[in-house]
């Protein structure tokens, strides 16, 4: 990174003359308790983050990494730990940023709303925590809008937060950097993939030397589908009385066109290794476990047999969007969702066949944290 967008991240955080007012729904998902003290092992570097000596000592020394993406907004505070780094705050709400995009090219009003508001509440913990080095990230939404621009203006303006639009390879780099310490041990290239609101990203990589080290990026691609632009693409997949399974069956077909031509290219090892980073794993990971309600340290590094993601795919896919939303783990605001995650996931399944999938609730924003500290550790 050039020295002088670095120093950008250094200066203390800004705060507009004006702070937005908003009233904030109470269905805010905020996990600083759940991820309080929560270490993260250092997984990108052959050696953990260590500060710059001017900084030693100082337990207010905190870094923030932001993530907007299509459907959620999330946010980690962490501070170096001798293994990695200490989550000592956590925030994530879905705002459906991406809504409506497909249609109109646009992000709509209500959208943008709710992401000022989610996006308030990030400033308000970067400021109580005193972070001093942060860096704020938008994907795809933000990349096709035609008032993407305006809208990161607004931000800065409203919020004080400045995001950073980043292209799909430096987006496909971060989640490979902050979850790849989570594939299983093995030969020969693995595949990394990140299905998010907007579009999946699948990247192939190569390990070696340990899981302290970090990979190398054989090849990647990004597909124009994520669980918001596939749903809104296909809806019939949430519409009472219509042929959910077709409109499933069209979801497969949509995601095996766009990855086509990368498939082409991939020759799984006779061991495929395969790890999964986004809530549609996690997700699929919590029902496979039963689980009453979303257990970060129980789906966290979790290997999962592809045949039971497979079923639980197509059991949700027979599903109308009342009886997805009464499970467990899905709820409400992810059961008209989920559908198109699990036609995206299968399709990877069937492109690289391994028999167990490694599942993830780390990507971007470890990865930005990684790369943070390290620069931050770095000779002028």
């Amino acid at each position: 990174m050039p020295a002088a967008t670095l120093a950008a991240f250094r200066h203390p955080f800004y705060f507009p003359r004006q702070a937005a007012a908003a009233s904030f729904r109470r269905d805010v998902i905020d996990q600083a308790d759940m991820a309080h003290d929560a270490v993260f092992p250092a997984g990108a570097r052959a050696r953990p983050p260590r500060l710059d000596p001017r900084h030693r000592g100082d337990p207010r020394r905190t870094y923030a990494a932001l993530d907007l993406g299509t459907n959620n907004c999330r946010l980690l505070i962490a501070r170096p730990a001798p293994d990695g780094f200490t989550i000592i705050d956590a925030f994530s709400r879905i705002v459906r940023l991406g809504e409506g995009l497909a249609a109109s090219g646009r992000l709509s009003d209500a959208a943008i709303e709710r992401a000022i508001a989610a996006l308030s509440v990030c400033a308000d913990k970067l400021k109580r925590r005193h972070v001093s080095l942060v860096r704020s990230v938008a994907t795809e939404a933000c990349r096709r809008a035609e008032n993407g621009r305006d809208f990161v203006a607004r931000v800065r303006e409203e919020t004080g937060i400045a995001l950073d639009v980043i292209g799909p390879g430096e987006e496909a780099r971060l989640a490979v950097l902050g979850c790849h310490a989570l594939l299983e041990p093995g030969d020969g290239p693995a595949l990394i993939f990140d299905i998010c609101g907007g579009s999946t990203e699948l990247v192939l990589v190569e390990c070696e030397g340990g899981p302290d080290a970090e990979p190398r990026i054989l090849d990647w691609y990004s597909a124009p589908w994520g669980v918001v632009s596939l749903t809104e693409a296909e809806p019939d997949s949430r519409t009472p009385g219509a042929d959910h399974q077709a409109a499933y069956d069209r979801m497969r077909d949509r995601a095996r066109a766009a990855f086509a031509g990368f498939a082409a290219k991939l020759a799984p090892p006779p061991r495929p290794r395969l790890l999964g980073t986004s809530g549609t794993v996690t997700t699929l990971a919590s029902v496979h476990l039963d689980l009453p309600c979303y257990d970060r340290r129980a789906v966290d590094g979790l290997s999962v047999p592809s045949a039971a993601m497979r079923d639980i795919s197509g059991r949700l896919a027979a599903m109308n969007v009342r009886a997805r939303a009464e499970i467990p783990c899905i709820g409400q605001e992810r059961a008209d969702l989920v559908v198109a995650g699990c036609a995206i996931l299968e399709t990877i399944l069937e492109l690289w066949p391994a028999q167990r999938l490694s599942v993830a609730d780390r990507g971007i924003r470890e990865g930005i944290l990684r790369t943070l500290m390290a620069q931050d550790r770095a000779p002028a």
